[in-house]
């Protein structure tokens, strides 16, 4: 599917262009917006990287990675970027991940952006399981993907080399099914 867009009630998630530079870097270069992330902030130079090769991810055939921009529809600003990638190891799967702006959290941006991703997953790629990962001592996190209708699958011990230690991940996921029983599906359009 390229382009994206799909918009749910207040968020859309979009293709990144050259001009979304300094909105990643407000996220990624962000400690605290990464202090959970898998990896520490990211340089201005970094995050032109990260946009130019979501740029051309978009366009490879087959398209294996969906490397978003969540923008506030009334505002028009980015304020998060969404990752779904697909799963070599597994059929009809996919990852998730996503980064907001921390003046954005708690208003439940998150989770709405989780649907989102989801109702790409499920609704236009035709996926059976969507799974996320977080580190253990980010419980926003893990009530905004319970919130969007995950289900907490376990622990995967010492995951994450980041900040010169190891880190778990809490894994979660949601199938099709689960999905569209939850009415996920109603929840973003495109």
């Amino acid at each position: 599917m390229h382009p994206v867009d799909i918009a749910g009630p207040r968020l859309q998630l979009r293709e990144l262009t050259s001009d979304d530079v300094d909105a990643v870097h407000a996220i990624y270069g962000d400690a605290e917006a990464t202090r959970h992330l898998s990896f520490e902030p990211r340089t201005h130079e970094q995050a032109g990287e990260i946009v130019a090769r979501s740029i051309a991810s978009s366009g490879e055939q087959p398209r294996t990675e969906y490397a978003l921009g969540v923008v506030r529809q009334e505002e028009g600003d980015l304020v998060g970027f969404a990752r779904l990638a697909l799963d070599p190891h597994a059929q009809k799967a996919a990852t998730i991940g996503f980064a907001l702006r921390p003046h954005t959290w708690g208003a439940g941006l998150g989770t709405e952006t989780v649907h989102l991703m989801c109702a790409l997953g499920f609704n236009h790629l035709g996926l059976h399981r969507i799974w996320a990962a977080r580190a253990p001592l980010n419980t926003a996190s893990a009530k905004t993907l319970l919130r969007a209708g995950m289900t907490e699958e376990g622990r995967i011990r010492e995951h994450v080399f980041v900040r010169g230690a190891w880190r778990d991940s809490i894994t979660y996921s949601v199938l099709d099914h689960e999905w569209r029983e939850s009415d996920g599906s109603a929840t973003a359009n495109g």
